[in-house]
């Protein structure tokens, strides 16, 4: 268990990094709340941005979030390549093992 939580983590670390840097260069065109008017381009990059977020948006946001959490979304057999769960089965054999 200890395992794959500390895989978990590390992806979301990750995603985090690629979401703290990709702004910095790329933002997407279009309006992020059309009916606020507020584009991609006027939201700061960083942790700045958590001020210009909707509330409705951050709802969203944490809902999907628990969503993801409480149901095992990413667990099923096609993100471990049909091979199903294999957290701590890595196939090794002792060298008396034939």
């Amino acid at each position: 268990r200890r395992r794959a939580v500390e895989i978990k983590h590390g992806r979301i670390s990750m995603y985090a990094t690629i979401g703290y840097i990709v702004p910095e260069y790329f933002k997407f065109p279009g309006y992020l709340s059309p009916s606020l008017g507020l584009k991609f381009e006027d939201v700061p990059n960083g942790l700045a941005a958590l001020s210009k977020l909707p509330v409705l948006g951050g709802a969203q946001i944490i809902a999907f979030a628990g969503l993801i959490e409480t149901t095992g979304f990413f667990q099923a057999k096609s993100t471990t390549d049909g091979r199903g769960p294999r957290e701590g089965q890595f196939s090794m054999k002792d060298s008396t093992e034939t």
